[in-house]
C-alpha cells in the first residue's frame, strides 16, 4: 500500500510526499511541485526520496489542494434516496463544488453563518490518474490513481433553494478531503470497505461500499461522457443513508463538534467544526 499526502512543511512551502508511518517523505520536486503535477506528467512511481518530515511537524493539505474539476454524485445509495424521498432517476445525478470549499484532515470544517442546517456527507472520493474522454465502464478503473475519504459539508436550506444543489454544496471550507491518496493495489475488495461517519465518536453513517446504486465504473464512464477528466480530478461519489437532516429530531453539526469519516484502510478524515467569522 501506498499512502500519498500534500502538506506544507514546517517553513509553510507547500509540498507532497509519501506517508511511511508517522514519517512523511518529501517526493516534490521544482519539475514537480505538487500530486497533481506527479499524476500529470506521470513521475510518481519514480520520484527519488527528499527530504524527511515526522507527521506531527507538517500540515496536510487536502489530498489534491488544486483540482480542476470536482464532480459530485448524489443520490448513490439506496437508503439515502428513501430518506430523502426523492423519485429513483435512470441517470446519476451530478453535480459540482469549488476547491476553496475543501479543507484537509485535521482542519475546521467552516459553519457558515447563514444556515443552521450544517449537515455531514461521508463519502469515498476518487481521484483521477490520466486523462480520459468518453471511457467505457469496462475500461474506467485504469484511470483512477486512487482514493480519500471526503466530507460533503451541506447547507441544507441552501441547497433546497431551487432544484440545483451547488449553493448549499461550495461555501468555503464546507468539505473535507483527506488524509491521503491510497493506491488501489492496496485493497484486494473496494466494495466491502465501509463508508462510516461518526458524529461527536457516535456512529451516524454505515454502509458498504458495495451499495452504490451506480459503481465506479459507471460514474466514470457518465461523466467522461460530457466532460474530459484529468489527473488530480476528484469524484466524490455519494453519501449513504444516515444523513442527519432527515433524522427525527434532525442532527445538525456546530461550532466544537468532532465529526470523523472512515473508510477501511483508506483512513479517517477528521474535521471539527467552528463557526465562520
Amino acid at each position: 500500500m501506498t499512502r500519498f499526502v500534500s502538506f506544507r512543511r514546517p517553513d509553510g512551502t507547500p509540498s507532497f510526499g509519501r506517508q511511511d508511518g508517522e514519517t512523511i517523505v518529501e517526493l516534490a520536486t521544482d519539475a514537480t511541485p505538487s500530486l497533481k503535477a506527479a499524476l500529470t506528467d506521470g513521475s510518481l512511481a519514480t520520484l527519488a526520496d527528499g527530504a524527511t518530515f515526522a507527521a506531527a511537524d507538517i500540515v496536510l493539505l487536502p489530498v489534491i489542494p488544486d483540482p480542476a474539476k470536482i464532480l459530485c454524485v448524489g443520490l448513490n445509495y439506496a437508503e439515502h434516496v428513501k430518506e430523502t424521498g426523492r423519485e429513483q432517476k435512470a441517470h446519476p445525478a451530478i453535480f459540482v463544488r469549488y476547491a476553496d470549499s475543501l479543507v484537509a484532515d485535521g482542519q475546521p470544517l467552516v459553519k457558515p453563518t447563514v444556515t443552521e442546517r450544517f449537515d455531514y456527507e461521508g463519502e469515498l472520493a476518487v481521484i483521477i490518474g490520466k486523462p480520459c474522454h468518453k471511457v467505457a465502464a469496462a475500461d474506467a478503473m485504469a484511470y483512477v490513481a486512487g482514493y480519500a475519504c471526503f466530507n460533503d459539508g451541506s447547507a441544507r436550506d441552501w441547497q433546497r433553494h431551487n432544484i440545483q444543489f451547488t449553493p448549499g454544496k461550495t461555501f468555503p471550507g464546507t468539505g473535507g478531503f483527506g488524509p491521503a491518496l491510497v493506491t488501489p493495489d492496496a485493497i484486494e475488495d473496494l466494495g466491502a470497505l465501509r463508508v462510516q461517519t461518526r458524529l461527536n465518536g457516535e456512529l451516524v453513517q454505515d454502509q458498504p461500499i458495495a451499495d452504490m446504486i451506480w459503481d465506479i465504473p459507471t460514474v466514470i464512464e457518465y461523466i467522461s461522457a460530457f466532460t474530459p477528466l484529468a489527473p488530480g480530478d476528484v469524484i466524490a461519489t455519494g453519501t449513504p443513508g444516515g444523513v442527519g437532516d432527515k433524522r427525527t429530531p434532525p442532527l445538525y453539526m456546530k461550532a466544537g463538534d468532532k465529526v470523523d469519516v472512515t473508510i477501511g484502510i483508506i483512513g479517517t478524515l477528521t474535521n471539527r467544526i467552528i463557526d465562520e467569522q
